[in-house]
């Protein structure tokens, strides 16, 4: 694993040290962390919301498709419980 410092100003550098304590992170470098991850997940999200809004008009979201999809899920929730 890589290192890599940084320096914050003092209201930062308290406001991490008491995200550490309340969210219970082992150490400053766990908290860091989580935002970076979180923020790629964002980032993915907004990579593939833009993909779907520049992909073509599927078929309706109508009664008919809720009804396949809660079919389908309910599918392979029992294929998978029946593993």
């Amino acid at each position: 694993m890589s290192t890599m410092n940084i320096s914050l100003p003092d209201t930062l550098k308290a406001f991490v040290d008491a995200q550490v304590e309340k969210r219970a992170f082992g150490t400053s470098s766990e908290y860091v962390r989580e935002l970076i991850r979180k923020d790629q997940d964002r980032a993915r999200l907004r990579e593939l919301l833009l993909d779907g809004a520049d992909s073509a008009p599927a078929a309706p979201a109508d009664g008919v498709y809720f009804k396949e999809l809660r079919d389908r899920v309910r599918g392979a929730r029992k294929a998978s419980a029946q593993k």
